[in-house]
């Protein structure tokens, strides 16, 4: 929230400079983002009025002008202004003035100058020049009253700073000026001027017909008639000037009524054209399909959970958020209705966002809005109305004013000793009491408890701890007490047989990928897609229609982002991410890190494509194929040995796929993209992935010693013919392993696959493959004997003839 200092001090002016009273607010926790000069530092700029403008004799577009600036006699000023006329008083730059720096940083100073002959004792500035705002269509014209020779700064109240605070959200009450003031007030112990509301003398006797039909969403509803009003009467420059300093542009002088009230007690507030109304207005909720016009031109189509004022005919406004445009004043307007209302702020939380804007309006009223002076702050708005845009036949309405549901705030009690023990020093029930009455707060004690009753704006006020943490802000955190931490610092020590996802992602970028991060939550379209997913988790908010549910696996990220490297001409990609997937999970209950029906594992997705290794000369260039990725899985779970069998999935090729085992367990996949995807994503190469748990890879075996044998290795190749159908590199393993050979197989090796020639139909019955496999034959005790390495290898020979079937090829 940004405004003016000159407009805080006028409700509470406390002897602090202007760096101190920033720190202040800043400790008792309004931060203070940013102190910003209303205008620049300049010097010797005066207020003059031109007497004389003559036609410059040798230039067409410059004036000599005579300029009154208060002294004996006239000063002689060149100037190009288009509106340098005669009666006009602007700021004159006398001679040895300093204007604002130029784009060089270096101070303008104002000399004796001739233009095109004619000599110049001063200049005439615009706005720009200046630097008070971009305008250079002329000279900064002031007002008819200005006096003569008076400092341009102390005219316009240029020696001001403009505050901008970041508030968290439980200080609405901070929303307005007066707010702010009201706690400077109770920070300093500076008396606070509080505002006065005088009613307006009522002249008629219309009121507008208005029904309260949801008290859930509307607690309080107030508004009054103001008839034969001017709605083009100019806003005052007063009024302008301190709007423009808090952030908002002039449009209407109605309009800046409604704007400069909410800026200044908090209150926002509309003002309808009386005369676009049909018949009466409802306050309710509204109904599906119901469509507004608002007053930024957007039309919306609202729902029953959004809140909507109504005439007869038409939805009027959004409650709390923006008005209509088809009741919107205009210069036509004869005839207002002035409303103010409490809104409920669960009412209004987040309905803004669902149409992709933001109001000041609704910033407020979802954080809660003072319910209790709606009908002063409609007096205060009357009173400016007849002000600014009253006429003779100007005449004010009665108050209607229907309470419906007002909020009750519960007391809230506060133990001394509590609070001394959470804010970490310690307090009297003296110092508590005082600091939450110069809050304003109504308080009551007994021993060692204040109970207070919190005021109807202050809708933060609701557990004990928001009481302490008033103390602390009253108190100042500046003077709590540095107290070190005292407890037992105790090393939390990985298991060896655990590594760290650092470690991890170490290893996983050493085998030549790169870590992404992305998203949590994805497009809709993936998960149905690659994910097989008909109800994924969506977002009841989602920053883009684009993002709008919780990612179930990691593989469409990568896809993504594959996508994006390549339409950038990218040739070899190897990407990797670390991240947490969304499940539903009905068997997962609510604990201090679960939640109730949501699964939220972690995983580990790699995805290649393009060249199996990165071009060079050494040999030539192939790309990456499944046994390469296969190949990565192996060497991130070595030392344990992974089962690969084949699997079905989504997103990855039926033929091309495999089921990653580890210990009996299914711990991810691993295979080619799908050939349908590939061509949705208009990929030219098929990209390789897999997915897997990130538990499973976090564990690891411990190394164990293991001498080098005694004794030389022998080495027997054996090929087998099999069947076509056999095509599980683990079964052939199985079948090599569980072979009964007294502990000599030390290492087996599938080397080649043959086919012969003659076979046409690899599908047909009876049609076979040979697999050439070099055995490894060891023993601990001695050399091996020819008994020995034939009866093994006989051995080997008979397990596979019994559990695949297979016949040594001759």
């Amino acid at each position: 929230m940004q405004f003016p200092e000159s407009w805080l001090r006028e409700f509470c002016n406390p002897p602090l400079s202007t760096e101190q009273l920033a720190q202040t607010l800043t400790m008792a926790g309004l931060e203070v983002e940013e102190l910003k000069p209303v205008a620049p530092p300049f010097t010797r700029i005066v207020v003059g009025e031109i007497k004389e403008a003559a036609q410059h004799p040798n230039a067409d577009r410059l004036h000599v002008c005579q300029v009154d600036v208060g002294q004996a006699e006239l000063l002689t000023i060149v100037c190009g202004a288009p509106n340098a006329r005669v009666g006009i008083k602007v700021p004159c730059a006398l001679v040895g003035a300093e204007l604002p720096p130029g784009e060089d940083g270096k101070p303008f100073l104002i000399k004796v100058g001739k233009l095109r002959g004619v000599e110049s004792y001063g200049m005439l500035c615009s706005a720009r020049e200046l630097k008070l705002s971009n305008d250079h269509g002329g000279l900064l014209e002031l007002r008819s009253d200005a006096p003569l020779g008076q400092d341009i700064r102390e005219h316009l109240n240029l020696d001001d700073t403009l505050f901008t605070l970041k508030l968290t959200p439980n200080l609405a009450h901070c929303l307005s000026v007066y707010g702010v003031a009201r706690e400077v007030a109770a920070l300093t112990g500076a008396a606070l001027k509080a505002p006065s509301f005088p009613v307006v003398k009522v002249s008629g006797a219309d009121r507008l017909p208005v029904k309260v039909s949801a008290p859930d969403l509307c607690g309080r509803f107030s508004g009054r008639i103001v008839r034969h009003v001017n709605p083009r009467a100019s806003t005052p420059d007063w009024m302008v000037e301190r709007l423009a300093r808090c952030g908002q542009r002039s449009v209407t002088a109605l309009v800046d009524i409604s704007n400069y009230v909410m800026f200044e007690l908090g209150r926002p507030s509309h003002i309808f054209d009386l005369d676009k109304i049909h018949g009466g207005l409802d306050v309710r909720w509204g109904k599906p399909g119901e469509q507004l016009k608002l007053l930024n031109g957007n039309t919306v189509t609202v729902d029953d959970q959004v809140g909507v004022i109504a005439d007869e005919a038409h939805v009027e406004s959004l409650a709390g958020i923006m008005g209509g445009d088809a009741t919107a004043v205009s210069d036509d307007t004869q005839n207002i209705y002035v409303e103010a209302a409490f809104w409920w702020p669960k009412a209004i939380a987040g309905r803004s966002r669902r149409f992709n804007f933001s109001t000041d309006a609704g910033h407020r009223f979802e954080r809660g809005v003072d319910p209790s002076q709606t009908v002063e702050h409609i007096e205060r708005i009357t009173q400016l109305v007849i002000d600014i845009c009253g006429t003779a036949d100007t005449t004010c309405g009665p108050m209607d004013d229907q309470q419906v549901n007002l909020p009750v705030a519960p007391t809230v009690s506060l133990r001394v000793a509590r609070a001394s023990k959470v804010i970490g020093m310690a307090l009297t029930q003296s110092q508590c009491a005082d600091a939450l009455t110069r809050l304003g707060l109504a308080i009551s004690q007994s021993d060692g408890i204040i109970t207070v009753a919190p005021p109807s704006y202050r809708f933060d006020l609701q557990i004990e701890e928001d009481l302490i943490e008033e103390v602390a802000r009253m108190v100042g955190y500046n003077n709590l007490p540095q107290t070190p931490p005292l407890a037992p610092i105790t090393a939390k020590v990985r298991r060896e047989t655990q590594r760290s996802p650092f470690a991890l992602r170490r290893s996983i970028a050493a085998l030549g990928y790169q870590e992404t991060i992305n998203f949590s939550f994805v497009e809709e379209r993936w998960e149905h897609e690659l994910c097989a997913n008909p109800n994924p988790i969506k977002l009841l908010n989602p920053i883009a229609s684009q993002m709008s549910v919780m990612r179930s696996s990691l593989l469409g990220s990568l896809l993504q982002v594959l996508k994006f490297n390549l339409d950038r001409k990218a040739q070899r990609v190897r990407v990797f991410e670390l991240g947490r997937v969304f499940l539903r999970d009905a068997a997962v209950k609510n604990t201090d890190a679960t939640v109730e029906g949501f699964d939220q594992p972690m995983r580990v997705a790699g995805l290649v494509c393009g060249s199996a290794d990165a071009l060079q000369w050494g040999h030539k260039e192939r790309p990456v194929d499944f046994f390469d990725i296969k190949g990565d899985v192996e060497i991130l779970l070595a030392p344990r040995r992974p089962v690969f069998e084949s699997a079905q999935h989504p997103a990855m090729h039926p033929g091309r796929c495999a089921r990653v085992m580890l210990d009996g367990v299914a711990i991810g996949f691993v295979g080619e993209l799908h050939p349908k995807w590939r061509q949705a994503y208009d990929l030219a190469q098929a990209p390789l992935m897999f997915e897997l748990d990130l538990d499973a890879l976090l564990q690891r075996e411990v190394s164990v010693f293991k001498g080098v044998a005694k004794h030389q290795a022998v080495d027997r190749d054996i090929a087998v013919m099999v069947s076509e159908k056999l095509s599980s590199h683990a079964d052939l393993m199985d079948a090599i392993w569980s072979a009964p050979t007294a502990g000599l197989l030390r290492n087996a090796v599938l080397f080649d696959i043959y086919r012969p020639k003659s076979a046409k139909d690899l599908d047909a019955p009876g049609s076979e493959k040979s697999y050439a496999i070099r055995l490894t034959l060891n023993s601990d005790d001695a050399t091996l004997t020819e008994e020995q390495i034939d009866n093994a290898t006989q051995a080997v020979l008979a397990s596979l003839l019994s559990k695949l079937g297979a016949r040594q090829r001759t």
